[in-house]
């Protein structure tokens, strides 16, 4: 397993540009300064994981500099990419905020800054923030509406080429929340094409 380096509470540490469309973005500054004083930054190299599937949650991750894969692994050892995610985007909050186990493997694809915040400070600072609450609730949303969106194209097709049709056009037109096309989602199909055709 790859190395992860402490940063520490990084005060001096500030988002790189394309992180500000995000969770950290969208914080107003009272909120933005008392998360200040929660959170961990850490650097994570590439390969590195940041959580495993099944396992219990000890807090949030804030992805703030590079990307993270997202997976689901079989009971036969099959691994399926589930997305990709990016600067702003907040890992692990369903776990937190549900008390359930993290439903994912999140790993580093390329050098990540990361901001991880324990369960019990996220959740205090939800109660404290409500703002900041709302801002989870819309990253829940979208993540559940991207999910809708690719079953959609997949289930309700009547046949195999209907399905790869579909699964396609959600992959090549499909936008990200900052509006721009999603064009990575292509390379990393959730479902492998002879899934699709079945």
């Amino acid at each position: 397993m790859q190395s992860v380096e402490s940063l520490g509470h990084d005060n001096n540490f500030r988002c790189s540009p394309s992180s500000l469309a995000g969770f950290l973005g969208g914080l107003s500054p009272d909120d933005s300064k008392a998360f200040e004083t929660i959170k961990l930054t850490m650097a994570y190299p590439p390969g590195a994981v940041l959580f495993f599937e099944g396992e219990p949650p000890q807090g949030v991750f804030v992805l703030s500099k590079g990307r993270v894969k997202l997976s689901l692994t079989s009971a036969n050892g099959k691994v399926m990419i589930l997305r990709i995610a990016k600067p702003g985007e907040i890992l692990g909050q369903h776990a937190v905020i549900s008390s359930v186990s993290f439903q994912a493997t999140a790993e580093a694809v390329e050098p990540c800054q990361v901001n991880f915040v324990r369960s019990e400070d996220f959740l205090r600072f939800l109660r404290e923030h409500p703002q900041a609450g709302l801002l989870v609730a819309k990253q829940l949303s979208a993540s559940y509406q991207e999910t809708c969106q690719q079953l959609k194209a997949i289930g309700l097709s009547s046949s195999a080429r209907e399905k790869v049709a579909r699964w396609r056009g959600f992959c090549s037109n499909g936008r990200n929340a900052e509006g721009k096309r999603r064009r990575e989602s292509a390379q990393f199909s959730p479902l492998p094409m002879k899934r699709l055709a079945n």
